[in-house]
């Protein structure tokens, strides 16, 4: 079977190379938005099985194509990707100090089976001062991460106190649960 990966996140790349897959990306705008009534604990599954319908209609018959999808919540509310320097200032302020959840959703599908999953991380940041969390922003522009951070960069080294679970799941894929999802799905 021929793996698809439709993310163009470099992040998921790597991680999913450093698994020792070879994949194709293949990609399509997907709108993310979501039911109201979903809890925060399903929208990320919700949106990766939505980005893998949306391919579903490219895929050939030797192929299998995986979608993720991760949102980072926190006092039941999602933190989506920050669209101003004062929203990404808001969502630190709103994380420093505190505990918040990053939840990936996966789902990996074929012409003949589907399959989902998410995972669920606990991140605890220490508190932040406002120069921190301005250093962060402009050194490191993180508006295309959920949350306003990336805990690979430079916030993950100082700001980060500890975590509940999967660090990579944290950066955009939960590589333990993946791989085996992957070798059980293609045998």
């Amino acid at each position: 079977m021929k793996l698809i990966l439709g993310s163009k996140s470099p992040r998921r790349q790597e991680l999913l190379k450093e698994l020792g897959f070879e994949f194709e990306i293949r990609t399509k705008e997907t709108d993310e938005s979501f039911p109201e009534h979903l809890s925060v604990e399903e929208v990320a599954s919700y949106i990766a099985t939505k980005k893998a319908e949306a391919l579903l209609s490219s895929l050939n018959n030797d192929e299998v194509i995986l979608c993720a999808d991760t949102v980072v919540t926190i006092d039941s509310c999602i933190l989506g990707k920050p669209y101003s320097k004062e929203h990404a200032v808001e969502m630190l302020s709103q994380l420093s100090g505190r505990v918040h959840q990053v939840i990936t959703g996966v789902h990996i599908t074929s012409l003949e089976k589907s399959m989902g999953f998410s995972v669920q991380t606990n991140v605890h940041f220490h508190p932040m001062s406002g120069s921190m969390i301005h250093y962060y922003i402009d050194t490191y522009q993180p508006f295309d991460k959920a949350g306003a951070y990336g805990i690979q960069e430079w916030i993950g080294h100082v700001a980060v106190k500890r975590i509940e679970g999967s660090y990579t799941n944290v950066v955009g894929l939960p590589t333990h649960e993946t791989f085996e999802a992957l070798q059980n799905f293609m045998k």
